[in-house]
This record gives structure tokens, C-alpha cells and sequence, in this order.
């Protein structure tokens, strides 16, 4: 029994630091920007790849196309085929310690347009001491943008309810438009304070759903009132509802009545 705990230690140690030696390769690759808005079409566009790490690199990259789900979930597929992507490198080695710099143009048939070009990373610099290699994918996202930008009117907040039971806020963003928008900064606000939740994109005709956990128990005064959210050129504000989960079920499954002494209980004969 002690053998096999002792084995079993040692393979969670080793574990660990096979996790902690990924995420130090990781960091030690970047992508900069992470995220290209540009207004135009066709677009052109810098990236910067970095690895500062301590061996060379091969990077090998490729457009796809996306979409994302209400609820913020990515899903890539091959680039659209009437999106075209021209890049000044599509393989290259970057040393250590070194910047590679690749340059693209983009058109789209129409706008707003988006995709990604993700960087595939390997090398003996992404291989653990034990010869495991160690799989790197960093993305750069591209928006193609129309001139004119999303309007106030074509946003809305459609649903911001406070469940103090399930301690977290649910808002709905709707973008009634055609444009693309990205909300910047999100605040729940308070009495006396403010939380601070990460901005998101809006993509046009669609909604976002978002649940917000909070960051201590919603009593008392530490309840927020309000959300507001901060867009490139205009601000949205609307008052939380209150909607009790708890309350909720107990209405939805309501207590069994008590049959009165000397009555049928089966549910009488039907008139």
C-alpha cells in the first residue's frame, strides 16, 4: 500500500511539473496585437511574433473563419472561401530571443467581416525535458469594419436580473444592427462600490448572453443596482430586477395541499 502511494505521489509531482514547464514554454511565445479592428476593405495589418524563449521555433500559420454563440463560445471552421487572406509569411523559424514581423492584406465581400490567423508553434523549444511535445496555438483576430459605426439605438440591455440566491447578475445584449460593436468595459454598480466585469464583442443581429458570478454575498448594502457598459462612443446604463432563484422553484413546485380529515383524497370520481 505504501509502494503504490509512493508511486502514486511521484507520478502527481511529476504531472506537475510537466503543467508548471508548459506554461512557462507558453508564456514564453506572444503574439502582438491580439486583437486587429480596422476599418476598410480591402485591410492591411501588422503582427509581431515573439519567442523569448531560449531555442528556435517554427511557426506555421492559418486563417480560419468563426462564429460565436450567445453565450460566447468560439467555433472555427476552414476560411470562407470568398474571404481572402494574403500574408506576407505563411511558415517561417523565429531564433530566441527574436521578433518576426509578417505583414497581411484581407478583403471580404461585405462588411463587417472577421476571422482569425492562428499561429502554430513547434520546436525543441516546446518539448518537455521528458521529449513531450508540448502543442502551442496562439490566435490574432481580425475585424474588417464600415465606416460608420454601431448606434446607441441599435444596442439594447434586454434582460438584467439579479439572483442574490445563485449570488451572480444574467444580462442579454441585443444588437438590433448591422454593424459590428464591441462593449469596452462592463460595471456592476453598487451603493458604495463598483465591480468590474471584461468588455466583450457584439456581433450584428445577434445577442450575448452573459453570467456574472459576484465578487462577495449580495446582502445588505453590498447589493448591485445598476449595470453599466461602455461602448467606443456611448454609454449604456439599466437598473437591475431582482429575480430570487429560490423564490422561483418554490413557485413552481408548490407544497402539497393538506387533504382535509374524512375527504377523498384520490381525486373524487371526476365531476
Amino acid at each position: 500500500m505504501k509502494t503504490f502511494s509512493l508511486r502514486t505521489a511521484r507520478r502527481l509531482a511529476a504531472s506537475a511539473v510537466l503543467l508548471l514547464l508548459a506554461a512557462a514554454l507558453a508564456s514564453a511565445q506572444t503574439v502582438k496585437p491580439v486583437i486587429d479592428e480596422i476599418v476598410g476593405n480591402p485591410v492591411k495589418g501588422r503582427i509581431e511574433y515573439v519567442n523569448d524563449g531560449l531555442l528556435p521555433l517554427t511557426v506555421v500559420l492559418e486563417p480560419k473563419s468563426f462564429s460565436v454563440s450567445e453565450t460566447g463560445e468560439a467555433s472555427f471552421r476552414p476560411l470562407d472561401p470568398d474571404v481572402h487572406v494574403k500574408l506576407s509569411s505563411t511558415s517561417f523559424r523565429i531564433q530566441p530571443q527574436q521578433t518576426f514581423y509578417v505583414f497581411y492584406e484581407a478583403t471580404a465581400p461585405e462588411l463587417p467581416s472577421w476571422f482569425v490567423i492562428y499561429a502554430n508553434f513547434t520546436g525543441f523549444g516546446l518539448r518537455t525535458a521528458q521529449g513531450m511535445n508540448v502543442r502551442l496555438q496562439l490566435p490574432h483576430t481580425v475585424y474588417m469594419l464600415p465606416k460608420e459605426p454601431l448606434q446607441k439605438s441599435e444596442l439594447q440591455i434586454t434582460r438584467a436580473e439579479l439572483d442574490a440566491a445563485q449570488n451572480k447578475v444574467t444580462l442579454e445584449v441585443e444588437n438590433s444592427g448591422d454593424k459590428f460593436g464591441r462593449i469596452f468595459g462592463t460595471q456592476l454598480v453598487y451603493t458604495k462600490k463598483k465591480q468590474d466585469v471584461q468588455g466583450f464583442p457584439v456581433f450584428p443581429h445577434s445577442k450575448r448572453i452573459l453570467e456574472i458570478p459576484l465578487d462577495e454575498k449580495a446582502q445588505g448594502e453590498n447589493v448591485p443596482v445598476e449595470i453599466s457598459m461602455q461602448t467606443k462612443d456611448f454609454k449604456l446604463e439599466q437598473k437591475l430586477v431582482r429575480h430570487d432563484s429560490t423564490e422561483v422553484a418554490a413557485t413552481a413546485n408548490p407544497a402539497p395541499t393538506p387533504t382535509p380529515a374524512g375527504t377523498n383524497g384520490g381525486g373524487g370520481n371526476g365531476h
